[in-house]
């Protein structure tokens, strides 16, 4: 039987509404930037304007509990016409049944227009078939300061092909602690024990050969818990254990307000502090290699067609009108993310050939794992979670590793292998 999160509680913070019989109700998770939320607001508007017979009903609804309210809805019949989520979740509304295939309504011409990462991301395995599509993408990184790793010693690397190997690596860090600097690594472990973990580790566990979950036997026994794996989790411990990653307790300005640190792993979303308070002086370097390949995380949040609502063909309308180009440049202005359609990358400053950021998007293009797309993501996130908490925290790397492939396998054989999509 399908095991579902129910959250109980008030679920709408926000409402902006025309009010009409045949309103096409949008839910959104609100982000991290208000005039992110502004300007779809303003999107939004101007469709009602040229459609008032169907007018978009604007909810904003808390992130941090988003997918239990999205969850908690679809047991009470109450989903939206049109549904934002993390794309990390979605494969997890498409076997519940939430989410209407895209193909459904758009020809394959259509698609054709998004950067190949956005369409891997929203491709369910079962079917191959598109739940989900989004404004913009993400991409990991390393950030850094030009200026100490120059003091150091450091070889800085240039472009996507010239990337630092593990050996070389470890030595810059051992040579940034030796030129006085007093964590050479922010691992944003402020982040706390949540996706950003699964999110974040995932990548280095990828580099080393390995995987959180194998995608054919959709098993993380024998993936998770791999010799791979582990060497992958015992060189993250061995950074925290020699002094070279910044404690959680420092908060998230060690990079680039207090400079503690010389380098940041993380995200495309930290261009714009980094680069209002480090200047000329921020450099911006490929993934490392730090097993035998590259690999960026990609990912962000995406937008779905629910299976009750009861305006498809108008809701059809309106996304493909929100995902017009010159919406998706200004989304992606506005969160500082990547902007999803190769037009509007193109046309952006930051991302364009020859921008300050365009080796993100040569990343999404070449080196970039989508999160598993598999019904059981939520437990699988959760697992990696945790135990890349107990990492941090000195346990034996196999023992997390092998609890957090254990519990994601309980899981998987407790729904059968969540048919349809297991054997």
């Amino acid at each position: 039987m399908k095991r579902l999160c129910v959250c109980l509680g008030a679920i709408f913070l926000f409402s902006w509404t025309v009010l009409a019989a045949d309103t096409i109700k949008v839910w959104h998770h609100g982000g991290r930037v208000q005039q992110e939320r502004e300007s779809i607001e303003a999107i939004l508007k101007e469709w009602s304007a040229k459609n008032p017979d169907y007018p978009a009903e604007y909810i904003l609804l808390p992130e941090g509990a988003y997918n239990e309210q999205v969850q908690a809805a679809a047991m009470a019949g109450q989903l939206p016409d049109l549904l934002d989520f993390d794309a990390s979740n979605y494969a997890n509304y498409a076997w519940a049944g939430y989410l209407e295939p895209l193909n459904a309504f758009f020809p394959d011409s259509w698609f054709k227009r998004f950067l190949p990462s956005i369409l891997d991301q929203g491709r369910y395995a079962p079917d191959g078939k598109y739940y989900s599509i989004g404004w913009f993408d993400s991409a990991t990184c390393i950030w850094a300061s030009r200026s100490m790793l120059e003091k150091a010693g450091v070889r800085i690397p240039k472009g996507l092909d010239d990337a630092w190997s593990r050996e070389e690596f470890d030595e810059a860090l051992a040579k940034l602690k030796a030129s006085g600097v007093e964590y050479p690594l922010d691992l944003k472990l402020n982040y706390g024990k949540g996706e950003s973990f699964c999110y974040g580790f995932g990548p280095v566990i990828q580099s080393f050969g390995a995987d959180i979950i194998n995608r054919e036997t959709w098993r993380a026994s024998g993936a998770l818990d791999s010799d791979a794996a582990v060497e992958a989790m015992t060189m993250v411990q061995e950074w925290i254990r020699k002094g070279y990653v910044v404690p959680a307790s420092l908060g998230d300005d060690a990079f680039y307000g207090s400079r503690k640190a010389a380098m940041c792993y993380t995200g495309m979303w930290m261009w714009g502090p980094h680069h209002d308070n480090l200047g000329d002086d921020l450099v911006l370097i490929a993934m490392p290699k730090w097993g035998v390949r590259q690999v960026s995380a990609m990912g962000s949040w995406c937008w779905g067609i629910t299976s009750t609502g009861k305006n498809k063909e108008k809701t059809v309308e309106l996304l493909d009108f929100m995902l017009q180009d010159k919406y998706v440049l200004q989304q992606a202005n506005l969160s500082g993310a990547i902007p999803a359609t190769s037009v509007a990358a193109a046309g952006s400053e930051l991302y364009r050939d020859g921008g300050p950021l365009h080796l993100l998007v040569q990343e999404l293009e070449s080196i970039a794992i989508p999160r598993p797309a598999h019904p059981a993501y939520p437990v699988i996130t959760a697992a990696v979670a945790q135990m890349v908490a107990d990492v941090i925290d000195g346990r034996d790397v196999r023992e997390a590793l092998v609890e957090a492939a254990e519990a994601i396998d309980l899981d998987i054989e407790d729904n059968q292998g969540y048919p349809p999509f297991g054997e």
